[in-house]
């Protein structure tokens, strides 16, 4: 995809977020790989409803500024994922409510936040990892991340937002909306004891998607 298509694109999305009320205000950020292995990053302190295509932050393949405004302060957090996952080719930050609320229950498994309501969390997302409370734009979250070796796309920063990376900035879009989605079901069927999937169900799942579930 050529630059100008993927600048327009980064826009496009964050825009359709925000307008579903996915992330408000100035919060969330996002970024996606450039043909030449840069980054197009959305700057600090900006709306995903209201992004310029031409003021993205733009870092060069050796991981330098070089073009664009002040990128987001939660850049430690998109690094890490860069550099332990081969394959991200985005990363998507949001606060979306419910699965910051979920994040707040006293009985959420860390290893495993989301609860397997169904298939398709499992299938874009695999196991979900929260993690601590950080200060926003706090180093040590990229520490969290890269502590993790690449083993999860997704992660869960407790009191504050999901994180996704995913092949591609599409991709990573679905996939946040996913984690939204689930996080949404299990606060509105919490207490109510609702069916969830068995696990030879999402071991079939696993099995049959191929998605990296053990670690």
């Amino acid at each position: 995809m050529k630059e100008a298509q993927l600048r327009e694109l980064i826009c496009t999305l964050a825009c359709s977020l925000f307008d579903r009320g996915l992330t408000g205000g100035s919060t969330g950020n996002i970024s996606a790989r450039t043909a030449d292995g840069g980054l197009l990053v959305s700057p600090t302190g900006t709306s995903f409803g209201r992004l310029d295509p031409a003021r993205l932050s733009r870092f060069d393949s050796q991981g330098q500024l070089v073009d664009g405004d002040k990128p987001t302060k939660e850049m430690p957090l998109h690094a890490a994922f860069y550099e332990t996952r081969s394959t991200a080719g985005a990363v998507v930050h949001l606060h979306s409510c419910h699965s910051v609320a979920l994040s707040m229950m006293p009985d959420v498994d860390e290893d495993n936040f989301l609860p397997p309501l169904t298939p398709y969390a499992i299938m874009k997302l695999g196991r979900v990892k929260l993690l601590p409370f950080y200060l926003p734009g706090d180093p040590q979250m990229g520490e969290a991340v890269r502590g993790l070796a690449g083993k999860r796309s997704a992660v869960m920063l407790a009191n504050h937002g999901p994180v996704v990376a995913a092949k591609d900035v599409e991709a990573a879009c679905n996939a946040i909306e996913e984690l939204e989605d689930t996080a949404r079901l299990a606060m509105l069927t919490r207490g109510l004891n609702p069916r969830v999937l068995t696990p030879e169900q999402v071991s079939s799942l696993v099995t049959k998607f191929d998605v990296q579930w053990d670690s």
